[in-house]
């Protein structure tokens, strides 16, 4: 196994993180950011009024994207698996 294909393979691994991630991440900084607003708006001091919301919209995320996220982390681990006797051969 190069140094190089090392490289590569993080590479694509944190290409794959991000790609996977991002929906989430973006979905959840959003809900927060408006519920913030509301909050400063109205002046309500209350946890679970930002806590809920973000879970949610999580959760909404995971059921719309999930399979989309489970099929491209499925391709990248299988293509791993099958490169295995490349690098070590």
């Amino acid at each position: 196994m190069t140094p190089q294909s090392v490289l590569t393979f993080a590479r694509e691994a944190l290409s794959l993180l991000l790609m996977v991630s991002l929906p989430v991440l973006l979905t959840v900084m959003v809900v927060g950011l408006v519920v913030s607003i509301f909050q400063a708006v109205t002046q309500i001091n209350e946890n679970t009024l930002s806590f809920v919301p973000k879970m949610i919209a999580a959760v909404i995320v995971f059921l719309v994207a999930g399979p989309w996220m489970i099929s491209i982390v499925v391709d990248f681990i299988r293509r791993t698996f099958e490169n295995i006797p490349m690098a070590l051969g």
